[in-house]
């Protein structure tokens, strides 16, 4: 016989999309939103993740689905952990307090529902913020967090293919 086993306790900071309008209304504030991939996590993403939670109370990191991250052209076989696996990774992070995810190619609806106070992304990232004209509109500040340390999954994979081709 086996024997049931309970799920993880950090399971249960992962929110459904639709159930943020909800949890925006209930949440500590000032939150704070940030999005990503978050596929083989590494010391930029933890310390990104660490470096956003200090901005306000309670941090909501948004995954792209899937779908969503074929979509971003970052390779045939992206993402390596599907989402299920990157959402449990990141909840059991300290520093994430909730955690949702987004099969468009942005996350701006899920800023919509969720009206944060602060909106973060790494500073590696190329062109406009989504959503910052937003978040400004309801008076909430846009920040580009610089890296601390330079690592990057998509030269990490590179890194392993190499190897492997020699």
């Amino acid at each position: 016989m086996t024997a049931l086993v309970p799920p993880a306790r950090f399971e249960s900071k992962i929110l459904d999309p639709s159930q943020l309008e909800d949890f925006a209304k209930l949440c500590p504030r000032p939150l704070v939103f940030t999005n990503g991939v978050y596929d083989l996590l590494h010391r930029g993403h933890v310390s990104l993740l660490d470096a956003a939670a200090q901005e306000g109370k309670c941090l909501i990191l948004a995954l792209n689905s899937d779908a969503s991250v074929k979509r971003l052209g970052k390779g045939a076989d992206r993402p390596i952990n599907n989402q299920y696996d990157r959402m449990a990774v990141v909840a059991a992070l300290a520093s994430v307090d909730y955690v949702t995810w987004f099969e468009e190619d942005t996350p701006l609806a899920c800023l919509l529902r969720l009206r944060p106070e602060v909106l973060v992304k790494g500073g590696d990232w190329q062109g406009s913020i989504v959503g910052t004209l937003e978040v400004e509109s309801w008076g909430g500040r846009v920040l580009a967090i610089p890296f601390v340390h330079e690592r990057s999954t998509t030269s990490t994979l590179a890194r392993i293919r190499a190897s492997h081709s020699e």
